[in-house]
C-alpha cells in the first residue's frame, strides 16, 4: 500500500516519464509519458528515445483470459514484453497488447488498438490498428502546414499566443452513404 501511495506521488509531482520509470518500465531520454498504465508487469516494457506517449494510454503485457483455463497442473499464464522505437507518438486512449513491437518513426493515433507489431515510418489508427499513411508525408504537411516555435510571441501568455495562431478553418462533413 505505501509503495502505491509512493508511486502516485511520484507521479503527481515529479511527472509520467519519472513513475514510469520508478515502477520498472524501461526509457529512453527525451520522453514525455502521460499515462499511468503499464499493467502488472511494467519491468516489460522497453521505450525508446523521444516518445510521447499520452493520458489514457494502456499496456498489457499478459493475456489475462487464460485464467479460464486449468487443468490438472493448474491455472495457465502468458507473458509477453511490450517494445517502443525512438520517435514515436501515442495517442489518447490507445492500448498497446502483448508481444508488440513499434519501430521507429510511428504515429498511433487516438483510440487504437495495436494488436500487431507496426513497421518503421507509418501512422496507424483503428480498432484493430492498421496503416492509414506514411510518416514522412505527414512530417512534412505537418513542416509546411503548422505553426513553429518562432512564430510565438515572448510577450504574449499561452492562451494569448494560441488565440493569434488559431486555425479558423472548419472541416468538411462526412460523406452520407445510403442508409
Amino acid at each position: 500500500m505505501f509503495l502505491k501511495i509512493f508511486h502516485l506521488f511520484i507521479f503527481f509531482f515529479k511527472g509520467g516519464t519519472a513513475y514510469a520509470k520508478a515502477i520498472g518500465v524501461n526509457i529512453g531520454k527525451d520522453c514525455r509519458i502521460i499515462t499511468r498504465h503499464f499493467g502488472t508487469e511494467p519491468f516489460l516494457i522497453t521505450i525508446g528515445n523521444r516518445v510521447t506517449v499520452t493520458d489514457g494510454v494502456r499496456f498489457l503485457t499478459h493475456d489475462g483470459s487464460l485464467w479460464l483455463f486449468r487443468d490438472q497442473r493448474g491455472r495457465r499464464y502468458k507473458y509477453q514484453k511490450i517494445s517502443i522505437g525512438d520517435n514515436v507518438f501515442i495517442g489518447v486512449n490507445s492500448i498497446i497488447m502483448p508481444g508488440v513491437l513499434i519501430d521507429n518513426n510511428v504515429i498511433v493515433a487516438a483510440g487504437s488498438i495495436v494488436t500487431k507489431s507496426i513497421p518503421a515510418g507509418v501512422i496507424v489508427a483503428g480498432c484493430p490498428a492498421r496503416i492509414i499513411g506514411k510518416y514522412d508525408d505527414f512530417e512534412a504537411r505537418c513542416l509546411s502546414d503548422s505553426y513553429a516555435e518562432a512564430d510565438l510571441k515572448e510577450h504574449l501568455n499561452f492562451k494569448d499566443n494560441v488565440l493569434q495562431l488559431i486555425d479558423h478553418k472548419i472541416k468538411p462533413f462526412l460523406e452520407q452513404t445510403r442508409l
